[in-house]
């Protein structure tokens, strides 16, 4: 059985599938890693879109299996940790949007896989959170880095600190989802905003995403002056062309990626 399954299409999906609770294993990290790989090769003009789940309705992802924890200890400890950051910063660079679709649990090295992504749609059960301290351990796959960018420090520390679980309606509060919808939905709804970035310029999005990314590192002018730079690039794209007579003849674009 894999352990993760790629399914590619102008909108791909990624899905977790290690049951019941999809947890973040050796075998899975190398399953997701290949997939991505397969992923960033992918044209602009073919996959618009990635929405990443997990397989069944119990969790997105419960993180990490505590049975292991023993074997983490020492040299080897440190090259899983480095490991598992390395596959899921894979998932934060992919140059097209990512939607994760989460039913059920996201938890610990779930929800650091969740954040790695760019945009979170949870059902109305959904439980989410970095529990890792109730087990005196840290969050070890950016869970610390990336929910301050996300939710702001002050939030960022009192879940991280707690090791609080939270439902989807306080995330959804304090902006760690952007949507929140009936059970058995995430992936639908996942799916619509795929759909609507699929529908724009597959080359704008790659940039404006890049963009996004780039502007918690640099300051504003830097980031200005990559926005221009952005700018000059998609002005000279055949898609540019496209979207402006589209909007004066008054019909759909049809966007290639070029």
């Amino acid at each position: 059985m894999r352990l993760v399954q790629l399914e590619l299409g102008m909108i791909a999906h990624l899905t977790l599938n290690n049951p019941p609770m999809n947890l973040v294993t050796g075998e899975l990290l190398a399953e997701l890693d290949a997939a991505l790989a397969q992923l960033e090769e992918a044209a602009p003009g073919d996959v618009r879109a990635v929405v990443v789940t997990g397989s069944g309705d119990r969790a997105f992802s419960a993180g990490s299996d505590v049975k292991r924890f023993e074997s983490y200890r020492g040299p080897a400890g440190r090259a899983h940790f480095e490991r598992e950051e390395a596959v899921f910063k894979r998932l934060a660079d992919l140059p097209m949007p990512t939607i994760a679709a989460i039913e059920g649990n996201a938890l610990g090295g779930g929800l650091e896989l969740a954040l790695a992504c760019d945009i979170r749609v949870a059902s109305e059960r959904a439980s989410l959170g970095l529990p890792e301290v109730r087990l005196a351990v840290t969050p070890g796959a950016g869970g610390t880095q990336r929910l301050p960018r996300v939710v702001g420090v002050g939030r960022a520390k009192e879940l991280t600190l707690t090791g609080r679980i939270i439902d989807a309606l306080e995330a959804q509060r304090i902006g760690l989802v952007s949507r929140v919808v009936p059970v058995g939905r995430a992936v639908a709804a996942a799916d619509e905003i795929a759909a609507e970035i699929a529908q724009r310029g597959p080359l704008a999005v790659r940039e404006v995403k890049r963009l996004i990314d780039l502007a918690p590192d640099v300051d504003l002018q830097s980031g200005i002056a990559a926005e221009i730079d952005s700018s000059q690039r998609v002005f000279s794209t055949e898609d540019m062309l496209e979207g402006a007579r589209a909007f004066l003849e008054k019909r759909p674009p049809s966007y290639r990626g070029k």
